[in-house]
């Protein structure tokens, strides 16, 4: 709950994904004792989603929020690698990060702790929400810019990296192997 309410009036990405950090910190904690099996699982997932977006953060320079704003004038490919990384940290259902999520809450229902996967499922509410924020503003609003890039719309790569792609993949589509990753 600390995680998601920390998030809510950050500007700078550090921040924003240290608040993350805490909140799933909280999911790996809650789990531990019960399934540990389920904690190795959900923190193998974060630790992907979250390598995937410091890839891409740090491949397009982008440190607040205004710069993802920008982003969309450099790289239209790499914007949308942010939004669907920060909607899967963000658990929302068709995306990877709602697995170890959906199966923590399972898990802490059939152990007869309702309230603690009510209040969990809360918290997740709060971090899905200032992500879903960040993507408003970044998406829907523009910050205004001197554009000069009408010629080149390509984003020119200084660094080249092969991971951002599968990692996106695996960050972003890996819901539908749930159950064999389960048993």
């Amino acid at each position: 709950v600390l995680g998601g309410w920390g998030g809510l009036n950050q500007t700078q990405m550090r921040k924003v994904l240290a608040y993350s950090s805490i909140a799933h910190m909280g999911w790996t904690v809650i789990i531990a004792l019960i399934n540990p099996n389920l904690m190795i699982l959900s923190l193998m997932i974060y630790i992907m989603t979250t390598l995937t977006l410091f890839m891409t953060l740090n491949l397009s320079s982008t440190t607040k929020i205004k710069s993802i704003s920008n982003l969309w004038n450099k790289s239209t490919p790499m914007t949308m690698i942010i939004f669907l990384t920060l909607l899967s940290l963000g658990g929302l259902p068709p995306l990877t990060g709602f697995m170890p999520k959906w199966l923590i809450l399972q898990e802490l229902i059939i152990n007869n702790n309702p309230t603690m996967a009510i209040v969990m499922a809360l918290s997740a509410l709060l971090s899905l929400f200032f992500y879903m924020r960040i993507i408003y503003v970044s998406s829907l609003t523009m910050f205004p810019t001197n554009n000069n890039l009408k010629h080149h719309w390509f984003f020119t790569q200084t660094k080249t990296t092969n991971m951002i792609p599968t990692l996106t993949t695996i960050s972003s589509m890996l819901l539908p192997l749930t159950p064999i990753l389960i048993i």
